[in-house]
């Protein structure tokens, strides 16, 4: 159509028909990130902020939808507002030589315009900057328990401070108890660049920077496995720099935790695979109790069995991926800086034998 030509009712039609359709999807897209915690399937294996299961997760998750919902209630007002204009305004044959009425500013409309936005904005900040001061000033009960989240490219290191216990990938905490909330105070920390550590369900993103220390918190609910992950791109296997948050009953973090103090396990039967991770550049980079390596670029191995996953949630903890890992660490995960350490394959099978029996 050229400049000066009224719309005919054939041009305004598919105009009106796609501004329907997007008005459908938007609605549909909505809905379905709404409820999609409605259907959440065993062990919480599906991160997101509508599925609150922590104190902190669901102040993120009132908040998100009161913003959706001011937000959404613009978008229905500007979009029939637009759908009345194109209607009722549209170009017809009968007066398409007739120039429109000219209608000049209104100041009322210009003030309603203006104000309006303003106290939006208003209302928007104010409750964000309740929810940020909630959650950054939280205080602390007695009980809270202590993580120290270093971020690695690309593992996350997570170290208990009071409990001597040092892990990689799958952190542990316990339960709290609403009627005595025992949240789980985490400082986060970077090795080397920024990553960004969120577990959706349990928490907010908080940034770890280098030569900075922040700290989020955790006061979960209810026990499962919540997955997370670096949020922040951090090298070329971020988006494989996973993690595992375990909330446990405190009976089963108490054992879990007695489990982790205990020493590395000796077996003489495996004083071959020993031998191979003692003599060779493993213990450069990873540390087990009780032997020479006490590495700290790369996760501690000394209770390595006990967790589900290797390479930060890059393939399942069994001895065909452990194998693989060792050998080829690019086929499991691209660009990481694990190093293949050129094994003869018996040095390999002894290697795997020892490293089986970390539990």
């Amino acid at each position: 159509m050229r400049i000066g030509e009224t719309m005919s009712e054939a041009d305004w039609q598919p105009i009106a028909s796609r501004a329907a359709g997007a008005l459908v999807l938007i609605v549909g897209v909505l809905l379905a990130a709404s409820l999609c915690g409605a259907s959440t399937p065993p062990d919480h294996l599906v991160p997101s902020i509508f599925d609150p299961h922590s104190t902190p997760a669901e102040s993120i998750h009132h908040l998100s939808h009161f913003v959706l919902g001011i937000t959404g209630l613009i978008f229905l007002v500007v979009f029939c507002l637009l759908s009345y204009v194109v209607v009722r305004f549209r170009g017809r044959v009968a007066g398409a030589e007739r120039e429109p009425a000219q209608v000049y500013g209104s100041t009322q409309i210009e003030l309603a315009w203006t104000v309006i936005p303003i106290l939006i904005v208003v209302v928007l900040f104010l409750a964000t900057a309740r929810v940020i001061h909630g959650i950054q000033d939280a205080p602390r009960p007695a009980g809270t328990m202590e993580v120290t989240a270093i971020g690695h490219q690309f593992w996350w290191e997570f170290r208990y401070p009071a409990l001597g216990i040092v892990t990689a990938n799958e952190l542990h905490i316990p339960l709290s108890d609403p009627t005595h909330p025992t949240p789980t105070f985490v400082k986060l920390l970077s090795a080397d660049t920024d990553h960004s550590f969120w577990v959706p369900q349990l928490a907010g993103k908080t940034d770890l920077i280098p030569n900075r220390v922040n700290e989020t918190w955790l006061d979960p609910h209810e026990t499962g496995l919540f997955l997370g992950q670096c949020a922040q791109y951090c090298g070329t296997q971020h988006a494989k720099m996973l993690l595992r948050v375990y909330v446990d009953s405190p009976e089963d973090f108490s054992a879990w935790a007695r489990g982790q103090q205990q020493p590395a396990n000796k077996d003489e039967k495996e004083a071959a695979g020993r031998q191979v991770f003692e003599s060779t550049a493993c213990l450069n980079c990873h540390a087990i109790a009780g032997t020479n390596g006490s590495g700290r670029f790369g996760p501690d191995l000394t209770h390595l069995m006990s967790r589900r996953t290797i390479a930060a949630g890059g393939a399942e903890n069994t001895p065909e991926n452990l194998r693989l890992w060792i050998q080829n660490p690019d086929a499991i995960k691209t660009g990481s800086l694990m190093p293949a350490m050129k094994l003869s394959d018996a040095e390999l099978d002894a290697l795997v034998l020892y490293l089986e029996t970390l539990h």
